[in-house]
């Protein structure tokens, strides 16, 4: 039976895992090896590894690697920490195939270590690129150090194979993200608050900000606008979750903290929702809010409008349901008054999804299943034909 080691550091990547381990687990030909590690093994940051193991699954091995800092020193140093983990777990797991998601610093350890000890890797959300962070250059390295990828659209496709990668081994399967919902049932709206212990309002939001980690803007700043900009909208409900665990993170939770604290009657801060909770919210809100990549990635298929704020995202695939602002607060006000609008919202019936249809873990599955790996190590560099 082939071994598929799936590495998991952050609760969103977990939501877009869930589905590729749960058919990888109950594939007669497959056995599954589950690392946890980063933002799951943290009570700061919501100890999301109790949810994968209230799901059912093994955990094989745990590689805590996160400092208790924000800094880019400690960014650095978690790296180094994660290699000598992921090191020592490969070895003792012995993994045909090691399959790691998207571009944190997590990843980057996960990659490398299985790289240096001669493991196929497969990468998923590869050739994508988010130019206000640090991640850009991490996702590409990953997909440079990988053998089978797994891309969420054409574009990405075109782009993965332009760095050089086989075209026979780079594989079109969609978001991962979208399979949880096409195939969990949400919470209805009753049953959601009765989850989250928040009573949701006529008009209500979900917010998410995170640090552009390659902004020469103070992150806190651009948050301080964030907070301005929502003073008009005294009458909607705000569900705010917080940031990643990246540089700036821990500084903007503090602010969130306090934030919420002084509007407590209406707004409610989660360490994580978990992606049962968030998409349900989705679900319910008018607009989401922020520069998390869900916004740009699976609310359009919930034909809701996302304010899309800086840079964190700039480069991916947009649908018309996405609306781009500067992190000012005249800015971000105005672009939710779009959002809200009459007008807006009745463009929102022909949104389409740009991330395929939701099947990416089946088709997953396959790829990982049948896929030859004799040779696959040998990466032979795929030259594209032009002129210069």
């Amino acid at each position: 039976m082939r071994k598929i080691c799936i590495v998991t550091g952050t609760r969103a990547e977990y939501g877009l895992l869930f589905w590729l381990m749960k058919e990888v687990a109950e594939d007669p030909q497959l056995t599954l090896q589950l690392i946890v590690t980063g933002m799951h093994l943290s009570p700061e940051f919501g100890m999301t590894v109790e949810r994968i193991e209230q799901d059912g699954f093994t955990i094989h091995k745990k590689i805590d690697m996160l400092l208790s800092s924000d800094s880019s020193v400690a960014m650095s140093k978690a790296v180094g920490l994660g290699c000598i983990g992921f090191a020592d777990a490969y070895d003792d797991l012995r993994p045909d195939i090691v399959v790691v998601l998207g571009d944190r610093f997590e990843i980057l350890a996960a990659a490398a270590a299985a790289a240096l000890q001669r493991i196929p890797i497969a990468h998923i959300h590869g050739g994508e690129s988010t130019e206000g962070a640090v991640d850009e250059a991490i996702r590409h390295a990953v997909t440079k150090m990988a053998h089978i990828h797994f891309v969420t659209a054409e574009p990405y496709r075109k782009r993965v194979i332009q760095l050089g990668e086989q075209p026979q081994r780079v594989f079109n399967v969609g978001s991962p993200g979208l399979d949880y919902i096409v195939r969990t049932p949400l919470l209805d709206r009753a049953a959601f608050e009765q989850s989250i212990g928040f009573s949701l309002a006529e008009q209500n939001f979900l917010i998410t900000y995170h640090p552009e980690t390659l902004s020469l803007d103070d992150s806190l700043a651009s948050l301080e606008e964030l907070f301005a900009a929502l003073a008009p909208f005294s009458g909607a409900n705000m569900i705010f979750t917080k940031a990643n665990a990246d540089l700036h993170g821990r500084a903007i939770n503090a602010a969130l903290e306090q934030f919420v604290a002084g509007h407590a009657e209406r707004m409610i801060l989660f360490d994580s929702l978990g992606q049962l909770r968030y998409l349900s919210a989705i679900q319910h809100v008018d607009v989401v809010i922020g520069n998390s990549s869900s916004g740009i990635i699976e609310v359009p298929i919930f034909r809701k409008p996302t304010v899309n704020i800086g840079n964190r995202q700039k480069g991916r695939l947009r649908a018309q349901s996405i609306i781009d602002c500067l992190p000012e607060r005249r800015k971000i006000s105005e672009s939710i008054e779009l959002a809200l609008s009459a007008t807006f919202r009745n463009r929102l019936a022909d949104v389409q999804s740009l991330y395929g249809e939701g099947q990416a873990a089946k088709s997953m599955t396959h790829h990982l299943k049948t896929i030859e790996l004799q040779g696959i190590l040998m990466k032979s560099f795929y030259d594209l034909s032009f002129e210069v």
